[in-house]
């Protein structure tokens, strides 16, 4: 890499101090307490087939829990644009090594959790019992798994199933220096969001004419595919923030109107393409109003989040095969099943916290200075 000249670091320093406030807006403000929600929504389209009555008997939109993926997809690209943008942009930080630091935080969590599984799976059939849903639990999908590749198109669906899209955003990592630098080429704030915006519509459509599948309902194999469109639009609402467009009450109006909407859609049936508008309009105003009072508390359950996305599956294996074996052998009420069930989400909750404080943090902290190239 060569040395800068005596300009970059005025250069640098301009571009950065943006940055700063994209820093700041993503911790302890809207966009964590979104963060949380949108996993703790995750964890109830997963669990939900687990009760007494599966959930979306009572209302369908308890079967839309993908657009909490969306919404973590579309922030993935938003979060790292103003996290890291003005790295990228003045080469500070190489291609390479910054998909080395984000694999580092992802992988390592994932291995450990899909390890867990592993042990679990295999001391159980060496008891001569099987997991809980055994079909999801085949030895022949696990390398695909550990090695974060059963979203490029392998057919390697179970074990940790949220994975997949950890698998997908691995290549958005990969591309997102040259994407940055591509949208940094814009100097109108209004033309990116639009483009962003046609990119999703677009790419919605080749895929239901390649695949016969909306955007959102491509098969999880294909991850990869569903995934990058709405990284690109959370990285065009990013560059957008840092041009400072919109204005602060038409940000806090934009933040108003795309949560309304996300709601009111999903009470009259399934709009997916208009949902993705709406959260991307909760995105771009929730980002680019200043957090006056950063919140402690959601900040950490921001980063609790990805503790409790990674691991609930695990949890939910263990806790649910507990729960059915017991139902079948007792007679249980339909009373205290519902009961059961309501217990699944405080209890991933705290093993997810225990994950993140005792398993997760401790191994970034040992990882970010090789991770950092000191």
């Amino acid at each position: 890499m060569p040395l800068p000249s005596p300009a970059t670091p005025s250069i640098a320093a301009a571009v950065a101090r943006p940055a700063s406030v994209g820093r700041e807006a993503v911790r302890g403000g809207a966009l964590d307490a979104l963060r949380l929600l949108a996993a703790l929504l995750i964890v109830l389209y997963h669990f939900g087939a687990e009760g007494p009555m599966r959930l979306e008997r009572f209302h369908p939109v308890f079967a839309r829990g993908f657009l909490a993926t969306d919404f973590f997809l579309m922030l993935s690209g938003y979060v790292l644009g103003r996290a890291y943008g003005p790295s990228a942009l003045s080469r500070r930080i190489t291609p390479a090594r910054f998909w080395l630091r984000r694999a580092g935080r992802v992988w390592p969590a994932h291995l450990i959790v899909l390890a867990a599984m592993a042990l679990m799976v295999l001391a159980l059939n060496l008891m001569g019992t099987d997991v809980h849903k055994p079909s999801r639990f085949l030895w022949r999908d696990l390398p695909l798994q550990a090695a974060l590749m059963h979203a490029w198109g392998f057919n390697s669906d179970g074990w940790n199933l949220p994975s997949w899209s950890l698998s997908a955003l691995i290549v958005c990592y990969a591309l997102f220096p040259f994407l940055w630098r591509a949208a940094s080429r814009l100097r109108q704030p209004w033309l990116l969001p639009l483009i962003g915006l046609a990119l999703v519509v677009a790419w919605d459509l080749a895929c239901r004419r390649l695949f016969a599948f909306g955007l959102s309902d491509l098969p999880l194999k294909v991850g990869v595919l569903r995934a990058l469109p709405l990284f690109i639009l959370g990285l065009c609402l990013a560059r957008t923030v840092e041009l400072r467009w919109p204005s602060e009450d038409a940000a806090r109006l934009l933040m108003i109107a795309g949560g309304v909407g996300v709601v009111v859609l999903q009470l009259f049936g399934r709009f997916d393409l208009p949902s993705l508008f709406a959260i991307a309009a909760l995105i771009l105003g929730a980002g680019r109003l200043p957090v006056k009072q950063p919140s402690a508390l959601m900040e950490a359950g921001a980063k609790l989040s990805f503790a409790l996305f990674i691991t609930h599956i695990f949890v939910g294996v263990i806790y649910w095969s507990a729960v059915h074996e017991l139902i079948d052998r007792v007679p249980i009420g339909i009373g205290w099943q519902w009961l059961m069930w309501g217990a699944s989400f405080p209890i991933a909750i705290g093993a997810a916290w225990l994950f993140h404080t005792y398993v997760d943090q401790p191994l970034q902290d040992r990882l970010a200075p090789w991770l950092r190239g000191k």
